[in-house]
């Protein structure tokens, strides 16, 4: 199920997207392990939901209260990351890097019970490694038609005219041009008659914590007849993911590595299921790992040159949460 030869996950997409065969696949941030399952809807280890498909069980937990307790970074901890990025970004080393933090947080959930009270279009569940519930496709297969929905730019919802307010900023509007850029010419190198379908539009993103609204973009082309025998192949080509590593994505990923100072693993990479005619995928965003004991929630935004350091940290703050309805 894991490998660490990536080439060997690319084969076996390929082949069973040509045979038709459905299967579940992952790749981490970094390209160095991946997950590929057949026949993922009978798999009774690995648990996933992706739009309408899912082996997701139905036995809610029942719970009256939640404890859900972050013990972030602090504000000077985080500049020091910023200031890595945005001296990288001031040079044109890059024009967007996505930076992320790790946030130990205590809670009386297990894995388990947070997957199957989530709500989120696309959730994965590895036990005893970690549980994700994403609000963000990567890329969308079906009859030909490549598309993606890049995510960039979040706001408190109960703010006096939020929809407004991300919609005019002027950080958040530069920081989401440049990744419909970024994933235009990622699809242009797998697709032909690329176009962005829809651009900058809202979605509300509830949860019993609050509620925040993200902007979205719809970027689709069209695939080559043949696209089935080479699945592993197009979904490779356009990692890492552009909305959470930034642009140009080189130079980006070592600006990255700087200021992270380690590994992402999974969080950040992607996953995805394909029923034998049609693939549908996720960015593994909105993410708790479990190591050695303690669970660590991952969250992240984009840095512009237009960034201020005090509103990007309040925003990976913000993104700490518990979907549940």
């Amino acid at each position: 199920m894991f490998y660490t030869d990536i080439n060997i996950i690319i084969q076996k997409m390929n082949k069973a997207g040509e045979m038709h065969s459905p299967f579940l696949f992952a790749f981490n941030f970094e390209l160095t392990e991946g997950i590929f399952i057949e026949n993922p809807f009978t798999n009774k280890e690995v648990f996933f939901k992706t739009g309408i498909y899912s082996n997701k069980t139905s036995d809610k937990v029942q719970v009256d209260a939640v404890r859900f307790d972050i013990s972030p970074i602090s504000f000077e901890e985080y500049e020091q990351k910023y200031n890595i990025i945005h001296k990288g970004l001031r040079r044109g080393d890059s024009f967007l890097t996505n930076l992320t933090i790790s946030t130990p947080i205590e809670t009386d959930l297990c894995m388990d019970d947070i997957f199957r009270l989530s709500n989120a279009p696309y959730q994965l569940y590895i036990p005893d490694k970690f549980v994700c519930f994403s609000p963000e496709r990567f890329v969308h297969i079906s009859n030909g038609i490549l598309s993606t929905n890049p995510m960039k730019g979040t706001i408190d919802a109960s703010l006096p005219d939020a929809e407004q307010t991300i919609l005019s900023d002027f950080k958040e509007t530069a920081e989401h041009n440049t990744i419909v850029d970024l994933l235009r010419n990622d699809i242009s190198q797998i697709c032909r008659n690329v176009r962005v379908k829809r651009f900058r539009y809202i979605e509300h993103i509830r949860n019993r914590f609050q509620n925040i609204l993200q902007v979205s973009s719809e970027i689709e082309g069209q695939l080559p007849a043949d696209y089935h025998s080479h699945l592993g192949d197009i979904i490779y080509q356009m990692l890492p993911a552009g909305s959470i590593s930034g642009a140009p994505k080189n130079a980006t990923i070592d600006l990255i590595k700087k200021a992270e100072g380690g590994p992402r693993g999974y969080y950040t990479g992607i996953f995805g299921v394909y029923d034998g005619t049609n693939l549908n995928s996720a960015v593994l965003i909105r993410f708790i790992e479990s190591r050695n004991g303690q669970l660590f929630y991952h969250s992240g935004g984009g840095i512009t040159a237009y960034s201020n350091c005090r509103d990007e940290y309040n925003e990976v703050l913000k993104k700490i949460y518990l979907p549940f309805g």
